[in-house]
C-alpha cells in the first residue's frame, strides 16, 4: 500500500514519534480561526486531538481500505466540495449497492449530541462503525479492517505515534472521529455578519431572509437554531403522507416516533443538494416551496409546519439567506482534502 510519503509528512511522524502525543488546546491549527464567541468543542478524554491523530484519521477517511472490496471510502459519500455530503439522493456503496438515506453533511458534526438520522448512536467514535459494517455502504468488519491496516508500515508508524498502540479498532474509530471533529465551519457570510459585525457581508436580500428566518412568521429558527442551525430534535416535516422510511421508530419502537428524523444543520446547505432524508428535493427553492405550502398531512407532523403565505420575493430572500451559510474555506482548503494525492505509490 502506502510506502513512500512526502518529506513533510515524515517530518510530522518523526516529531510526534519523538516528543509524544500532546493534547490539543483551543489554539490548534484547525481551531485557530473560530470566532471568539463560537461554541467550544467537547472532546472525549480518551481522544483529545493532536495534529497527528487528525492526520491519521484524514488518511483513513479517504482510504478505501476500510471497505470490504477496497473500492469505497468514507469520502466516497462525504465529498469535500459538497460540504462533506454527496450530490445524489442516495450514494453508492460496495458493489454499487444503493444507500438507504441521503448522506448528511459532516460539517460541524463535532457539535452533534448524537448521530445518524434516527439518533441512535451516542458518540462520533461509535458512529464510525456504522458505515463500515452497513451492508449498503462499506460492508466490512472493523476487526478485519484494522488487521488490513496494520499490514501497512506507514499506518503502523502513525498509529504508534498518535495513540501509542498499533492499528486496531480503537485507533481506527478514534482517529477518523478526530478528523471529522476538525471539519468546523464558522466563516460564512452569515458568521462574518453576526460574529465579526461586518454589515456588508450579507446582501440586502440575505438580511431580509435572516429576519424572516428568525421570525414567528416562519419559525424556521425554532428547529434550525443558530449557531448550529439545528436543535438536534426529531421532527416530521410533512414531506409525505405515507413514508417509505419509517424513521426513528426503527430505534425506539415507539409509534410516536414513526417518520421522525433528526433536524439537520443548515450550514453549507447550498452545497449539499439534494435535500431531505431521502434526497427527494433538488433545490433550495423546492425546499422553501415545500414549507411555504405547509407540507403533506401526517399525524406526527410538527405543528410548526403550516402554510407560511410567503410571496415570491420573501421566498427568494430566504434562499439568499440560506446561501449565506456557505463557508467556502472548508470546501476548498487542502487541510481537509485527500492526503493520498501527495503520497507516491
Amino acid at each position: 500500500m502506502l510506502k513512500v510519503v512526502t518529506l513533510s509528512l515524515w517530518v510530522l511522524i518523526f516529531c510526534y514519534g519523538t516528543i509524544g502525543c500532546h493534547t490539543a488546546s483551543s489554539s490548534m491549527g484547525f481551531y485557530d480561526n473560530l470566532p471568539h464567541n463560537f461554541p467550544n468543542i467537547q472532546h472525549p478524554e480518551d481522544n483529545l486531538p493532536t495534529e497527528l491523530r487528525v492526520q491519521l484519521g484524514r488518511m483513513l477517511f479517504y482510504d478505501p481500505i476500510l471497505s470490504k472490496d477496497s473500492t469505497v471510502s468514507c469520502a466516497s459519500c462525504h465529498k469535500q466540495q459538497f460540504a462533506f455530503a454527496d450530490s445524489v439522493p442516495l450514494s453508492l456503496g460496495v458493489e454499487q449497492r444503493l444507500g438507504t438515506q441521503n448522506a448528511p453533511s459532516l460539517v460541524n458534526v463535532a457539535y452533534a449530541p448524537y448521530f445518524t438520522r434516527a439518533g441512535g448512536v451516542p458518540t462520533l467514535e461509535m458512529q464510525i462503525l456504522v458505515p463500515i459494517q452497513e451492508t449498503h455502504e462499506l460492508d466490512f468488519n472493523i476487526v478485519l479492517a484494522a488487521q488490513r491496516i496494520a499490514k501497512d508500515s506507514l499506518y503502523s508508524t502513525m498509529s504508534l505515534a498518535a495513540y501509542n498502540r498499533p492499528p486496531d479498532p480503537y485507533v481506527v474509530t478514534r482517529s477518523i472521529a478526530a478528523f471529522e471533529r476538525s471539519l468546523v465551519a464558522a466563516h460564512s457570510p452569515y458568521d462574518k455578519y453576526t460574529y465579526y459585525r461586518k454589515k456588508k457581508a450579507l446582501s440586502s436580500s440575505a438580511q431580509r431572509g435572516l429576519q424572516l428566518f428568525m421570525s414567528h412568521k416562519t419559525d424556521c429558527s425554532s428547529c434550525h437554531t443558530p449557531p448550529h442551525f439545528s436543535n438536534f430534535s426529531f421532527q416530521n416535516n410533512g414531506l409525505y403522507e405515507h413514508y417509505a422510511d419509517s424513521g426513528r421508530i426503527r430505534l425506539t419502537y415507539q409509534e410516536q416516533d414513526r417518520a421522525l428524523f433528526k433536524v439537520p444543520s443548515l450550514r453549507n446547505i447550498s452545497m449539499s443538494a439534494p435535500y431531505m432524508h431521502d434526497g427527494s428535493l433538488q433545490t433550495l427553492e423546492e425546499v422553501i416551496q415545500h414549507y411555504n405550502r405547509g407540507g403533506q398531512p401526517h399525524k406526527h407532523k410538527s405543528p410548526l409546519i403550516r402554510p407560511l403565505h410567503l410571496n415570491t420575493q420573501e421566498q427568494k430572500d430566504l434562499v439568499a439567506f440560506l446561501e449565506s451559510l456557505t463557508d467556502k474555506y472548508i470546501l476548498t482548503h487542502p487541510s481537509f482534502s485527500n492526503p493520498h494525492h501527495s503520497i507516491k505509490h
